[in-house]
């Protein structure tokens, strides 16, 4: 199974659920997808939520890192939310735990926007 992306609005933040894996294909450039089309709709408050996301590689966590930059890069903020033991501890592995900000709670996560 790939991924499968939805969003939703919580105030002026733009949540996306990821529900599958995030890998090389379809799976990473769905997520570039997503993100160019929300920052191209003018979403500059982007939380994206890996709770259901069971697994990401090398070339997810890329995609990830380019979506930050895209997003920034327009003015925005990409924020993580929700990360499961395997992210969090891929995250800590390439130091990238460092450069997103990273969320158990969404209500906290919203806020922090502000």
């Amino acid at each position: 199974m790939s991924v499968k992306f939805t969003t939703r609005q919580v105030g002026d933040v733009t949540v996306i659920d990821a529900v599958g894996r995030i890998t090389l294909g379809e799976g990473a450039s769905a997520f570039r997808d997503k993100v160019r089309e929300l920052v191209a709709g003018g979403h500059k408050k982007i939380l994206l939520n890996l709770a259901e996301v069971s697994y990401i590689d090398s070339s997810g966590i890329g995609e990830m890192v380019s979506g930050y930059t895209t997003v920034t890069n327009q003015g925005g903020v990409l924020k993580l939310l929700s990360l499961t033991k395997r992210v969090k501890d891929l995250l800590q592995i390439t130091k990238l735990y460092t450069v997103f900000e990273v969320f158990e709670d969404e209500a906290t996560a919203v806020r922090s926007f502000a």
